[in-house]
């Protein structure tokens, strides 16, 4: 199994975690018409920055950023570096030379791939309005949206990926790769221990399994610390997932998505034990038992009654385990730390 494949449930209660763009003094959230209803949703943009702060509060170094250019021409960059930076290798980065400059374009599409976060029901935000009068004589009014709903987004992790470089060819092959002039030829890459391997039929660069173990364990121990978002001083906000679901399979397939998502009635979150169920007879084989979910004490209680009766018998056979969203998540770094998941990064199709 080289693949985690998961989706996550952000409860937003009163708030406006992420800002569309506004208008004279009013702000407003980002939102989207379907079938003429509207519907909040969170960036994935926003979210994956919220990883990556949350990666480094807790100690991970981050890429600086460089930015240059001035009006439309202007651009941002990290410093392209996977091998001294984990936020590089798991978000992926583009790096591209300037013209008439012999400086080489080096990308990498992300290992880490996730979704908006979207509501799963309908919910129209709310105007708030405010105003500045404090020391001033004539007061300032400014207004701004929020919304209460929750928020669902999938996401697969490439294990196999993490760590692993691929390097130009003749024959092309996905954006995964590093110049050779800033691969196998550093001194960086040398001194972690970084090996010649052949991935997915090219030739690439590999960090060791102990680099690679620790930058998912990270990731996951980010996840069940999530923070962030905007308007804070307004609409705090937990942003820590009140529902996650993982499973590990050995394609790039997620057979989560329908199984945690908005009723057709709109009347909110389900989460279905029938789907999951006949996903994973669908998908025998190709799936690895068992099916972590993290679910907060209190959140949509009846959702959870629903889908333990629907899901007994997949919780009986523990093909699949229900615990708080931080225990399970920091758990399964554990497991991977220990070495307990150590097939997870040896794709079968090396």
């Amino acid at each position: 199994m080289s693949y985690l494949a998961g989706k996550i449930v952000l409860a937003v209660d009163a708030g406006a975690p992420n800002n569309g763009k506004g208008e004279s003094t009013s702000t407003p959230v980002k939102q989207a018409r379907v079938r003429g209803r509207t519907y909040p949703y969170v960036s994935a943009q926003a979210f994956r920055r919220w990883l990556r702060d949350t990666m480094t509060s807790m100690g991970a170094a981050p890429s600086p950023i460089e930015r240059s250019g001035k009006g439309k021409a202007q651009k941002a960059t990290t410093a392209a570096d996977p091998i001294n930076y984990a936020d590089d290798d798991l978000f992926g980065y583009m790096r591209a030379g300037a013209k008439n400059s012999d400086a080489a374009t080096t990308l990498r599409d992300t290992p880490f791939m996730s979704g908006t976060f979207m509501s799963v029901e309908p919910a129209r935000p709310v105007e708030d309005f405010g105003v500045m009068a404090r020391g001033v004589d004539e007061p300032v009014l400014h207004g701004h949206q929020f919304y209460t709903a929750d928020l669902a987004a999938p996401f697969l992790l490439d294990v196999a990926r993490v760590g692993t470089f691929t390097l130009p060819h003749g024959n092309g092959g996905k954006a995964n790769y590093l110049s050779k002039d800033t691969a196998l030829e550093t001194a960086a890459a040398v001194e972690a221990g970084a090996s010649a391997v052949t991935f997915r039929g090219q030739p690439a660069l590999q960090l060791p399994l102990e680099m690679r173990r620790e930058r998912v364990a990270v990731l996951l121990e980010a996840l069940a610390e999530l923070s962030g978002g905007a308007k804070k001083a307004l609409h705090y906000g937990d942003r820590t997932p009140a529902l996650v679901a993982t499973v590990p399979m050995a394609g790039g397939t997620n057979p989560l998505g329908f199984v945690i998502d908005g009723a057709e009635d709109g009347s909110g979150i389900q989460v279905r034990g029938d789907v999951l169920r006949k996903e994973l007879e669908a998908w025998d084989g190709q799936w690895q038992a068992p099916v972590r979910i993290g679910w907060r004490p209190g959140f949509r209680e009846q959702a959870r009654k629903n889908f333990e009766a629907e899901a007994g018998e997949l919780l009986d056979q523990q093909k699949a385990h229900i615990d708080h969203p931080r225990t399970m998540l920091r758990g399964l770094a554990a497991d991977l730390r220990a070495g307990r998941c150590d097939d997870w990064f040896d794709d079968p199709r090396r």
